[in-house]
């Protein structure tokens, strides 16, 4: 199957109305799980429709996928094998979750999406960014976010947390520093190269004031209209 071509930046975000579709990005050990858990009760707090999900996973299927791609213990997995297994898992994703949450008005808080696999499978295993762009648009029938924050942390700060008491690094965690350091530096590149669709943020700084920051940026983005299903004028 050939694959439509990508173009150099991220496409527009399929229309979607009247929800909004929030991705959180970045290097493991950044944050991302407390900053989406904090946004969403921010949210919700307001009285809007929130789905809070993940990737891969986010549906039966998708879960089971997660567990087969990220646990040890399956044997190799080649990198062209890798990206299939997470745009199938993201498929299911869109088709089963986050459409039809979008499509009741709710606001879509995702922990990776497209991004994670343009930079780790498109850029770190050397896939080619734009071929598993390609991939994955077909994968979602075009939808991107209306936000995506990255959450930019040092290497080896990353490593520190995941590691820090009895926690166990996953399949993606465990591998070296060096790979670590290119996932970073490439979503800095896609977050310049479009700064327009990145927004970027520190976290070293504390989880509270990045959350007010994402906050605000994520209520600059909803539409003007009732919570909790009012939808887009």
């Amino acid at each position: 199957m050939t694959f439509p071509a990508s173009p150099s930046s991220p496409s527009p975000a399929a229309p979607h109305a009247p929800g909004l579709f929030v991705a959180f990005e970045g290097g493991d050990g950044a944050g991302k799980s407390t900053q989406a858990r904090l946004l969403a009760e921010a949210l919700r707090a307001e009285g809007r429709e929130v789905l809070l999900t993940r990737e891969p996973g986010g549906t039966e299927i998708g879960e089971k996928l997660r567990g087969l791609v990220l646990e040890h213990g399956h044997g190799e997995i080649d990198p062209r094998t890798e990206a299939l297994i997470f745009a199938a898992a993201r498929a299911a994703h869109v088709a089963q979750a986050i459409r039809p949450a979008l499509a009741r008005g709710a606001v879509v808080i995702t922990d990776r999406y497209i991004g994670s696999s343009i930079v780790y499978q498109g850029i770190a295993r050397g896939l080619g960014a734009d071929d598993v762009r390609g991939l994955n648009e077909w994968a979602t029938e075009g939808l991107w976010p209306d936000v995506t924050v990255v959450l930019d942390l040092d290497a080896g700060a990353g490593r520190a947390r995941r590691t820090a008491g009895d926690a166990a690094e996953d399949r993606l965690e465990s591998e070296p520093d060096a790979f670590h350091r290119s996932v970073r530096d490439a979503f800095l590149g896609l977050a310049r190269s479009h700064p327009a669709s990145y927004l970027v943020l520190d976290a070293a700084r504390p989880p509270q004031a990045l959350a007010a920051d994402v906050l605000a940026q994520v209520r600059a983005a909803l539409p003007a209209s009732s919570p909790a299903g009012g939808g887009r004028p």
